[in-house]
């Protein structure tokens, strides 16, 4: 089994719907259901470091994380149905932890 971690992005053509807290708790419960999900959270403003020059500006366009285990991308997916930012019409980027 391999481990993704879902970014959602802040970039929702619907906030409320995106930001919505009973939306949020039902489709948690689900991910909790699926005995798949690993945690996550919101994720507050930042910056970004170079040691040797200047970095780019933090966009700060990321609102939050989830981890979740899956055999394939393919099957990462099925956790995108119920994301309030998914369903609002935002980005939720999924990418592979690859085990070290």
């Amino acid at each position: 089994m391999n481990e993704y971690i879902l970014l959602m992005h802040q970039d929702s053509l619907n906030q409320d719907v995106a930001n919505d807290l009973v939306l949020w708790g039902e489709y948690l419960a689900t991910l909790r259901k699926s005995g798949q999900f690993d945690g996550g959270s919101s994720i507050g403003d930042g910056e970004r470091f170079r040691k040797n020059s200047s970095a780019a500006p933090s966009r700060n366009d990321l609102g939050g994380f989830i981890r979740v285990r899956a055999a394939s991308l393919e099957d990462a997916k099925v956790f995108l149905p119920g994301n309030p930012v998914y369903e609002a019409g935002g980005t939720v980027e999924i990418r592979l932890l690859p085990q070290s």
